[in-house]
C-alpha cells in the first residue's frame, strides 16, 4: 500500500447498498468527498481497491455479519488509517475492531435512521482507549461536514444510555402491549391516550423488533436497565404513586423556552 496523505479526503464505506450506508455514501460525496462505495461480493479485489488511501474506513453491515466484515477489511489497512463503525451498541463492537486491526479505532453511533430530519443530526462518538486525539477528530471532521452533531462518550457510557432510551423504551412497550393483547373485555375502554402510545409503538413492533431485539441482547448494559425499571414498578406496587409523578415531572421542570429540556 503506498503512503498516505493523511488529510481527510477519502473515506471507504463498508455496506454501501444498505440504508444508512447509502445515505452516508450520498452525503459524503455532496460534502466533497472521495467516497469508496463498497459492498457485496467482499473480494480481496474489491477491498482493496476501495480501501487503498482511504483515510477512514466506516463499516456500516449488520451486526449478524459485523465481525466477519471487519475481520475481511482490516486485511487491507493499516495504520494510521481509521476503523469506524455505526452500530447502535459499542462495547462488544469496539472489542471486537480492536481484536482485529492494532490502528487507531473510532466507533461511532449515528442516533437517527436514513432519513433524518435536518435538526436530528447528533452522532456519539466512542474513540477507542488509547486512540490518538487527532484520529478521533478526524472522524469528528468526517461527520461534521455533513452537517452532523458530533459528541464524544465511552462506549460503556454509550451503552447504558442506549439500554435505557432505546432498550427500555422497546421492552417497556412491547411488555405493555404483550399484557393487553387478546384481552378483548378491555377493548370498549381505549382512550386517546392509550391509542396514541399504540400509534407511538407501531413501527418499532411490528416492522423494527428483529432490529431492538439484536440491540437489546447485544447490549451488555440492557438487564440492567430492566431491573432498574424494575424497582421504579415496584414502588407503584407499593402504592406510592405520587412519588413517581413527582419525579418523572423533573423532565418538564427543565424546559427551556424553546421547549427542549435540559436535565
Amino acid at each position: 500500500m503506498q503512503e498516505i496523505d493523511f488529510r481527510l479526503k477519502k473515506v471507504a464505506v463498508v455496506g454501501a447498498t444498505g440504508k444508512m450506508g447509502a445515505m452516508f455514501c450520498s452525503r459524503f460525496s455532496k460534502a466533497g468527498l472521495e467516497v469508496a462505495e463498497i459492498d457485496q461480493p467482499l473480494t480481496d479485489e474489491v477491498l482493496q481497491a476501495g480501501i487503498t488511501d482511504a483515510q477512514i474506513v466506516l463499516i456500516c453491515v449488520p451486526a449478524a455479519v459485523f465481525y466477519n466484515v471487519v475481520k475481511c477489511a482490516t486485511k487491507h489497512m493499516k495504520p494510521p488509517q481509521i476503523l469506524a463503525d455505526i452500530t447502535s451498541v459499542k462495547v462488544q463492537p469496539m472489542m471486537q475492531m480492536q481484536k482485529v486491526y492494532s490502528g487507531p479505532v473510532v466507533g461511532t453511533h449515528p442516533l437517527f435512521g436514513p432519513a433524518p430530519k435536518a435538526d436530528d443530526v447528533r452522532v456519539t462518538i466512542t474513540p477507542s482507549e488509547g486512540c490518538d486525539a487527532n484520529s478521533a477528530s478526524m472522524v469528528e471532521e468526517l461527520f461534521t461536514r455533513i452537517g452532523c452533531e458530533p459528541f464524544c462518550s465511552s462506549a460503556e457510557e454509550h451503552d447504558q444510555a442506549t439500554a435505557l432510551i432505546q432498550g427500555l423504551n422497546f421492552v417497556t412497550s412491547v411488555s405493555y402491549l404483550a399484557l393487553l393483547a387478546g384481552k378483548d373485555n378491555v377493548m370498549p375502554y381505549l382512550t386517546p391516550s392509550f391509542e396514541r402510545r399504540m400509534k407511538a409503538a407501531e413501527k418499532m413492533i411490528t416492522e423494527d423488533a428483529e432490529l431492538f431485539e439484536g440491540l437489546f441482547e447485544a447490549n451488555p448494559s440492557s438487564q440492567d436497565a430492566v431491573r432498574s425499571y424494575r424497582s421504579i414498578l415496584n414502588i407503584a406496587a407499593g402504592g406510592d404513586i405520587n412519588v413517581i409523578v413527582e419525579r418523572a415531572k423533573l423532565w418538564w421542570r427543565f424546559k427551556d423556552s424553546s421547549g427542549e429540556v435540559h436535565q
